[in-house]
């Protein structure tokens, strides 16, 4: 097949093309590298430097192509509150371009990459896909206006749409910025460089990782999967772990104790936000295989940034 993947220089980008070409795949990849790195691509992997609302540049690229991921998107929910508009442009019109374009071109599928930050605080130890959503942030906001724009051109157009609503997903390759780096490489770098890990709130705080050659299988899963048009499909391990448990885990893999503080000053985010995964096991036949103590002993050995 001919795949396109927006924002495919990025973390969970990179993985899935390298995946795809070593299928036997043909896999164009564009993205602007405001925060991807193209030198983690496989050379088979065709790379295009450029935006989703360069048109001309998106439709040469959509030429024959089967099935575009739409991955491109700024991802941080502490930034996104800073810069509110930036996330809207990115996360928002960004995907409205590539609807527009996949129209003109006559693609016929999409898999959107959203997240499950949208459920926000919800009574439910785990959320699935009825419940009302509660975006708490501007991240959250796009990306469920993304989802619902996805839908509707998609429905407009005949287009197939599917989002999978991610997770906290983890794994070789995950940038550590200076500000709102991800939990579990800021996390493991700090312990293994003798740091103090700050943990806000009371530490009770509980999440879904997942690791990032789960989240690849059900990706690669959803271009081709049948009864997949307009659902959204929560993609996580269904298993909850809090920060406590997550700096015991993060000991084991790193083989040292971690020295933390306390900040219960700063707001934590929701209590719980765990995933319900029948319908990705129903509709995709997909459940993660990784367990979050493998996926850190993973992480540890295969990313060239914690090597000792």
């Amino acid at each position: 097949m001919r795949f396109l993947i927006t924002g495919g220089a990025g973390f969970i980008g990179t993985h899935l093309a390298n995946y795809l070409v070593r299928q036997g795949h043909t896999v164009r990849v564009l993205d602007d590298l405001s925060t991807g790195d193209a030198s983690r691509l496989d050379p088979a992997v065709n790379f295009t430097r450029g935006d989703v609302e360069d048109k001309p540049k998106v439709w040469r690229l959509l030429n024959k192509v089967d099935c575009v991921y739409h991955l491109a998107a700024r991802v941080s929910v502490p930034e996104s509150v800073l810069y509110p508009r930036e996330y809207n442009r990115t996360n928002v019109s960004g995907t409205v371009a590539i609807m527009e374009a996949m129209r003109d071109a006559g693609i016929k599928r999409v898999v959107l990459a959203s997240s499950g930050a949208i459920y926000g605080k919800q009574a439910a130890p785990k959320v699935h896909e009825e419940l009302l959503p509660h975006p708490d942030s501007p991240y959250a906001v796009s990306k469920l206006a993304a989802e619902n724009y996805v839908r509707t051109i998609g429905e407009l157009w005949h287009i197939e749409t599917v989002s999978l609503r991610i997770f906290n997903v983890y794994g070789p390759g995950q940038a550590i910025p200076p500000t709102h780096p991800p939990v579990i490489p800021q996390f493991m770098r700090q312990i293994l460089e003798g740091g103090s890990l700050v943990i806000y709130g009371t530490g009770q705080q509980t999440r879904d990782y997942i690791y990032v050659d789960d989240l690849v299988e059900a990706l690669a899963i959803a271009a081709t999967a049948e009864g997949l048009n307009r659902q959204v499909i929560n993609i996580g391990t269904g298993v909850g772990t809090n920060i406590h448990d997550l700096v015991r885990f993060l000991e084991q893999a790193c083989g040292q104790k971690a020295r933390t503080i306390t900040n219960q000053s700063v707001p934590a985010g929701v209590s719980t936000l765990v995933a319900d995964t029948q319908r990705a096991r129903q509709l995709l036949g997909f459940s993660a295989q990784i367990s979050l103590e493998e996926g850190l002993r993973l992480l540890r050995s295969r990313d060239r940034q914690f090597a000792r």
